[in-house]
């Protein structure tokens, strides 16, 4: 990616701040703390690596407001609010620049069915098929080799990565990022048994996924056995994630690579998953709770909740357990003393 940016640009992309030296160096790259050399950008998130600042070559720092220090000459320190979103505010600007949106229109190769209804602003590029009745809004991009069922409605300014599949009947939002391989509406894992056999439940729900939501490459949402599975809008959702049938997500949550969500189960708003947490169905996670990684959730966890551990737990009583874990073989040694005390007692008695 080639980056010019003068430090006034920097500036001015990243909003409030304040402002310590001044250099006159193009901002051509960004890296790490450790790594940046002159002309580069960098930014202190973690205070565990603060001390990384007074060594940095960068020649502009983003930097907490408490940070204490001083810049060397031909540096900048810009201290703001909240380091990392600064950073994301000038890497946003630089991804609109690099990564153009493609021109309108319908690429040759695509299959449109006749009874399709494309925004004359949408792109439809190369391989893909759009089936009858489906919808594609404006400013939409379907990239390549996507595949958009019966009645499906893809929102205005919403982005479909190379080989995403959107089944029929399934709902995406305004401004919907779906990285590769992301599946919409496959059918939900729904069988039940009867005299030893294994009998299909037929799925004919769909899936709704609200605005500006964000899914990784290869997360699978399946659609509902009735009524719809629900992402709600501002929720993002990493790469490698299982989502089953009727689950729904509220508002603006976060979810980690490789999380698996069964049946049923509610997430309220602003949830934390972790990655590889496995949460049962039917089961309800309440408002901004978090759920550690790999934890095993298979209760009802309360509002503001911090879990961790299988069988899920608070994480402070977990963490008293893993202590006590510790010292079972000397509390072993120690019994297994007594029982031999208590053994040669008895041997006198006798």
């Amino acid at each position: 990616m080639e980056i010019a940016l003068s430090f006034e640009q920097v500036q001015s992309l990243i909003g409030e701040s304040l402002s310590e030296g001044q250099t006159h160096q193009t901002i051509t790259g960004i890296a790490s703390l450790d790594e940046a050399q002159p002309g580069d950008l960098t930014f202190l998130d973690n205070l565990k690596y603060q001390d990384s600042v007074a060594n940095s070559k960068a020649s502009v720092v983003l930097l907490p407001l408490t940070y204490q220090g001083t810049p060397k000459l031909d540096q900048a320190f810009l201290r703001v609010r909240y380091p990392s979103q600064a950073l994301a505010k000038v890497c946003g600007y630089l991804e609109q620049r690099t990564r153009s949106r493609p021109s309108p229109g319908i690429h040759p190769s695509a299959v449109i069915d006749p009874k399709a209804q494309i925004d004359e602003t949408a792109t439809i590029g190369p391989l893909c098929v759009v089936q009858q009745h489906a919808r594609v809004g404006a400013r939409a991009v379907l990239q390549s080799h996507i595949f958009l069922g019966s009645r499906a409605f893809v929102g205005d300014h919403s982005w479909l990565m190379p080989h995403v599949t959107v089944m029929d009947n399934c709902h995406i939002g305004e401004r919907v990022r779906l990285n590769p391989g992301v599946v919409i509406g496959s059918e939900g894992f729904g069988y039940s048994t009867e005299e030893g056999r294994v009998i299909k439940e037929p799925q004919v729900g769909a899936v709704t996924v609200q605005d500006d939501v964000e899914i990784g490459a290869n997360t699978t949402i399946d659609r509902a056995r009735f009524d719809q599975t629900l992402l709600q809008a501002g929720t993002k959702i990493d790469n490698l994630v299982q989502i089953a049938h009727n689950v729904r997500i509220g508002k603006n949550c976060l979810i980690a690579s490789q999380a698996g969500i069964a049946g049923s189960t509610v997430l309220e708003e602003a949830v934390m998953l972790g990655g590889q947490a496995g949460l049962t169905g039917h089961v309800t996670i309440g408002k901004g709770a978090k759920i550690a990684a790999q934890a095993g959730v298979a209760n009802d966890i309360k509002s503001d909740s911090l879990v961790t551990g299988t069988p899920a737990m608070p994480l402070m009583l977990a963490r008293r357990i893993d202590a006590l874990k510790k010292q079972l073989p000397d509390l072993f040694k120690r019994t297994k003393k007594i029982e031999n005390f208590i053994e040669t007692l008895h041997l006198k008695d006798a």
